[in-house]
């Protein structure tokens, strides 16, 4: 079953409870049917101790500079158009919250005008759990809209991975504002590195509430390996080429 299949048939909080070995949870984070996440998160880390702290990191480093080879000259045309159409600085740098609450400098190609950078609107519907950020910002330009559309902003971002703060698959990093209104429960997202892509990024990038974003990173947290890994990177080619104009 593709990972499009499982979410779009069930909702979230039931799909974090189909994993292949994986506890049943209640969307809260609190452990359910006596099952403790503290201990079967410990005991699933050291399961996967080679893939999580070895395999992983290894193809992550060399995957990336492989692509930053491969995509170098996609990288020079995006920096040819950002100074063609907002000037400099043409790498945004801006601190998000990786593995185990390390605050780090995430990168990415500018695509708004630079002397109207200000947060980003976040806000609740009443429920602790929920927030959600600004889908519209005026800060935007049009090259800057093309940009992000086909997540070629992204790409600076590979220099993260080289330097050990993200993964090429995992949760998105937050922005430190937003971490610091998270509920116990959703801290359960930074036991793994941030990544490029994950499972949030291949079924609706950025939509819905952000509790729903956070049970979603908490099952590949849950059912992180090798093949889920493969199975996210390639999903997300077809997803990124099927968006829709404006998405």
């Amino acid at each position: 079953m593709s990972i499009n299949h499982a979410i779009t048939t069930t909702s979230a909080e039931q799909f974090r409870r189909q994993g292949l070995g994986m506890p049943v949870t209640e969307v809260d984070g609190g452990p359910s049917e006596g099952v403790d996440r503290r201990e079967w998160m410990a005991s699933r880390g050291a399961r996967h101790r080679l893939y999580l702290r070895l395999a992983k990191p290894v193809f992550d480093m060399l995957a990336a500079a492989l692509l930053l080879i491969v995509l170098s000259p996609l990288w020079f045309g995006t920096a040819v158009a950002v100074i063609a159409s907002m000037g400099r600085p043409v790498i945004f740098s801006q601190q998000r919250v990786g593995r185990g609450g390390k605050v780090f400098r995430i990168y990415k190609f500018r695509t708004m005008l630079a002397d109207r950078r200000r947060s980003l609107t976040v806000y609740s519907d009443g429920d602790r759990r929920v927030y959600h950020k600004s889908s519209r910002d005026p800060r935007h330009t049009r090259i800057g809209l093309w940009l992000r559309k086909w997540s070629l902003d992204e790409l600076p971002q590979l220099l993260n991975v080289l330097r050990g703060d993200m993964s090429l698959v995992g949760p998105r990093p937050e922005v430190v504002e937003v971490v610091n209104r998270y509920e116990t429960w959703q801290h359960g997202r930074h036991v793994v590195k941030p990544g490029l892509t994950g499972m949030w990024q291949v079924i609706a990038r950025g939509e819905g509430p952000m509790h729903e974003h956070a049970s979603l990173d908490l099952a590949y947290v849950e059912r992180c390996s090798l093949a889920l890994d493969f199975q996210i990177l390639l999903q997300t080619i077809p997803t990124v080429l099927g968006r829709r104009p404006g998405a």
